[in-house]
């Protein structure tokens, strides 16, 4: 039996086989293992717009259930191009700019696999997204690395000038960032872009937080700076700008070019999106500016509550700017290892967290531990009572 087990992990794509169960997997199981509050894993505690909900039960009672084309249903694509002009200034062509895909992850997986072949280096900023480095890897692209700085996680001149190189293809960016909860300057992207057309790259831009920024900020996507207009793949997510994280509805825009390789790379991951959430999708994006605002202000209010919470705690809170997230630092705690912090905070006190270390090829040992606020109120009250018993043992205000 142990020979025929030896056999199977010989058999086993090294890359998959040797990943480690997802720290969102691991936090989640365990608030549910010891009767914790969940403010690890993001998602809201909202169902979403019941407008959109209906449309989409209405769909699949009423509508057509079989295979959609391939790109997505030409109203859903004609909502996305109309939705990024409204909203970003860009004009799109919907049938040869714009794809619906089964998730964002799916999106990028696509695009990782549209434009990285064996040996390409592709730039990755630290920390990220944990399915990032795993695709780039996967497609056999070599991973270069830009570690951001906190407590602002920006990046200089040098450190792109470090990363980048002649054999430099693509480049991964997150905008807003999760887990840092920031967005990055107009002159941070302007200096990105710079380097991608003097190095002729392909950026891969994950802009799923585009319309969950709060203090009156707004969204500027990467297709709009000079000269990324033909070299940038844009992703969206109806999840997060529906509250629907379930549903898993991408939104691809890019140039012809491009977007007809992404196509092919799709057409062979999932083929096509379930056609009802696609027409509720098109209605969704469709709403009035109103939804949007309202959906930020709400989420800005969680924000507030939450972060006041954490601060009369004697928390150390870094800034939230956009995303379903905030940070806190515990090095002021005496804590160098974020792991067992978030470790000790879900056995020991009932919250679970997630640890920025892991979102990091290598761990860091950062000092910097996100919580969810997307949460209900009294959710996060309760999630307060319990970090309030935390912060006394540490010895904080409390």
């Amino acid at each position: 039996m142990m020979r025929d087990l030896s056999i199977v992990r010989r058999s086993m794509n090294p890359v998959l086989a040797n990943l480690p169960t997802t720290i969102f997997d691991v936090m989640s199981g365990l608030a549910r293992e010891l009767g914790a509050v969940n403010l690890g894993q993001g998602f809201p505690d909202d169902p979403g717009p019941e407008d959109v909900r209906r449309k989409a039960a209405d769909a699949v009672l009423n509508g057509y259930n079989q295979y959609p084309p391939m790109m997505g249903l030409p109203e859903t694509r004609a909502a996305i191009s109309e939705h990024y002009g409204r909203f970003h200034g860009v004009q799109l062509d919907a049938m040869t700019e714009t794809m619906v895909t089964s998730g964002a992850t799916e999106a990028l997986a696509a695009a990782i696999l549209a434009v990285v072949s064996p040996g390409d280096e592709v730039v990755l900023f630290q920390p990220m997204y944990d399915a990032y480095l795993p695709l780039v890897l996967q497609a056999g692209g070599v991973p270069r690395f830009v570690n951001l700085r906190p407590p602002h996680w920006t990046f200089e001149r040098e450190d792109l000038e470090a990363a980048f190189t002649p054999r430099t293809r693509a480049v991964l960016f997150n905008n807003p960032l999760n887990p840092c909860a920031t967005q990055f300057t107009r002159g941070q992207m302007a200096l990105l872009a710079e380097f991608c057309v003097r190095n002729d790259v392909v950026a891969i831009c994950d802009e799923v937080w585009e319309h969950v920024l709060f203090d009156s900020r707004k969204h500027e996507t990467m297709l709009a700076m000079p000269g990324m207009r033909e070299r940038t793949i844009k992703i969206g997510s109806a999840g997060k700008i529906f509250s629907l994280t379930g549903w898993k509805v991408g939104l691809v825009a890019a140039a012809p070019s491009i977007m007809k390789v992404v196509a092919k790379a799709h057409q062979f991951l999932t083929f096509t999106t379930p056609p009802n959430l696609q027409v509720a999708v098109a209605h969704g994006l469709a709403k009035d500016e109103s939804y949007f605002t309202a959906m930020r202000d709400g989420f800005q209010r969680s924000r507030d509550r939450f972060t006041q919470g954490l601060l009369s705690c004697g928390f150390s809170v870094m800034p939230s700017e956009g995303t379903y997230f905030v940070n806190i630092d515990i090095a002021p705690l005496g804590e160098s290892d974020d792991v067992a912090f978030a470790q000790t905070l879900v056995r020991d006190f009932g919250v679970a967290s997630i640890p920025v270390s892991a979102f990091y090829a290598q761990s860091p040992n950062t000092t910097t531990v996100r919580f969810c606020f997307a949460k209900k109120d009294s959710t996060l009250d309760e999630g307060l009572d319990r970090l309030h018993k935390a912060a006394r043992h540490y010895g904080l205000r409390s």
